[in-house]
């Protein structure tokens, strides 16, 4: 938390009665928020509480329908995102604005070029860029290209560009979904700055032990509505959850299936991802195997392999004994291997697909007789999926792009529960997704475990993979450097070994590792 004397004073940006409506659906619904200067506040909800909507609402993307909202006491409505820039509100979403052919320093002051005699100041630009950069803790050349730099990198270079702008109000949009628990340090060390300057900090997160250890006070929404405003210092997490969800989660995690492991469903023979090195492993029915390790340490590489979505080099894949020659995802499939990709929007979904359309691509054979699709049968199936996933969504015609991140990702899991595969691979599944929305998966990977299927879990959140899985396979500069079982789970183990393959000593564990 910080230390800042935003207890005693007054709202900084202030949004009263906010209501906002799309075609079909309520987004918002006379919600209010009150940020104070020096501030971290935390705005928490479930997917589709209407924490983005608002964000748009605050950064000038949308316009409300209703309510009122001051900045610094004065009237505030901005109608574009440049206005709220111009007023001192940024943004930094999940989706960063970077342009990736452009240098660092270009990307820094793009709509102020310093210019000398007509010409662009390439000496001035490079010196205000390396006053920003150290500033923000990041030692980059300021001549190079957006498009070599890590994302945690990137989020640095985001939060740089507001800083030269008189940002008043800085929002992020879960800005630790990809990064290691070393670059969340930093990057609470620089909010921490930040927010000591007066600047009001919104932080969106689904990880509540990033919240109670960075924030000051939170705001809860519910279904479009207002639950409450309070101290995180008055309250812990098991009362959060229950003001997110409206009920009680009785555990984190549900309870493992129990059965023992049956058949051999796949075995994996010297696997050689593209620049990769060989790996080997085996998943039985019934087993729900976790694969862990850093950002670049070879396993969603791996697991793109094992689906065919890159030509593996060398190795060879074994699906209940027989050889499979996978060289495409629909040679895996036609194995009966699915891949839920952690990428649900750029490679799992077609957003402006309806729900229908996007649950029932990879089972067209189930609707569809002689090149003519049944639509009352795809529509009861859709119907199926909906009811036993618990998506929330207006009807099965909506284009997907309009649901919540949970909801969309519970879509692309019943695309793959409609193809009923043997092994199912599962590339962060809940990544930035709500703590309801994370057990209702989590409840649906355990269900297909108990009914025969092997699952293949990759994640970055090691309590993810504790809470779920059987055994762990945890990778480090592309080997599997062990494997660790249930009874001996431990995340200073596990980080452990996920640190083996690097010369920097393995870190201290925290609760929330990624």
């Amino acid at each position: 938390m910080t230390n800042s004397p935003s207890g005693k004073a007054g709202p900084l940006l202030e949004a009263v009665g906010i209501t906002k409506r799309f075609p079909g659906v309520r987004a918002l619904d006379g919600v209010r928020l009150s940020l104070r200067p020096g501030e971290i506040h935390a705005l928490l909800g479930e997917n589709g509480a209407g924490k983005s909507t608002l964000v748009r609402v605050l950064a000038g993307v949308h316009r409300p329908d209703e309510g009122t909202m001051t900045l610094g006491g004065e009237p505030y409505h901005p109608g574009s995102a440049a206005d709220a820039i111009g007023a001192g509100v940024q943004a930094v979403h999940q989706e960063l604005n970077l342009l990736p052919n452009l240098t660092v320093a270009e990307n820094l002051f793009l709509q102020h070029l310093p210019r000398r005699r007509g010409l662009l100041d390439r000496r001035e630009l490079d010196r205000r860029a390396a006053e920003l950069l150290a500033e923000v803790g990041l030692d980059v050349h300021p001549r190079t290209k957006a498009e070599r730099l890590g994302i945690a990198q990137l989020q640095l270079l985001e939060i740089a560009r507001t800083l030269w702008q008189d940002c008043r109000v800085l929002i992020l949009d879960e800005p630790t979904a990809t990064l290691t628990p070393r670059e969340t340090e930093r990057l609470f060390l620089l909010l921490r700055r930040i927010a000591a300057r007066g600047t009001a900090v919104l932080y969106i997160s689904h990880h509540l032990a990033e919240v109670f250890e960075l924030c000051d006070r939170m705001t809860v929404f519910r279904n479009g509505g207002y639950v409450t405003s309070k101290p995180l210092a008055e309250t812990d997490p098991a009362e959060v959850i229950r003001l997110m969800v409206g009920r009680d989660l009785a555990q984190e995690y549900p309870a493992p299936h129990g059965g023992e492991p049956g058949a051999e469903l796949l075995r994996v023979e010297e696997l050689r991802p593209p620049g990769g090195h060989p790996v080997s492993f085996a998943l039985r029915a019934g087993e729900v195997v976790g694969v862990a390790g850093l950002v670049g340490s070879g396993r969603t590489e791996a697991v793109r392999a094992l689906f065919g979505a890159d030509r593996a080099e060398d190795g060879r894949v074994l699906v209940k004994g027989a050889l499979a020659r996978i060289r495409s995802p629909r040679d895996a499939v036609r194995h009966g291997i699915s891949l839920l990709t952690e990428d649900r929007k750029g490679q799992g979904l077609v957003l402006d697909l309806p729900l229908t359309a996007n649950l029932t691509l990879s089972a067209t054979h189930l609707v569809s007789r002689r090149g003519l699709l049944r639509r009352r049968e795809e529509e009861r199936l859709a119907h199926q999926a909906v009811d036993r996933l618990q998506v929330r969504t207006p009807g099965i015609r909506q284009p997907v792009r309009t649901l919540s991140g949970g909801n969309q990702q519970k879509v692309v899991l019943g695309r793959w529960l409609l193809a009923d595969s043997e092994v199912l691979v599962v590339d962060e599944p809940t990544r930035g997704i709500d703590v309801g929305a994370r057990f209702e998966i989590h409840q649906q990977l355990v269900d297909l475990a108990a009914a025969g299927k092997g699952l293949l879990v990759v994640s970055s959140d090691l309590p993810e993979l504790m809470g779920v899985c059987d055994r762990i396979l945890v990778f480090s500069r592309g080997r599997i450097a062990g494997e660790v079982a249930r009874p001996e789970f431990d995340s200073s183990r596990l980080l452990t070994l996920a640190y083996s393959g690097y010369s920097t000593a393995a870190p201290h564990s925290k609760d929330d590792t990624r």
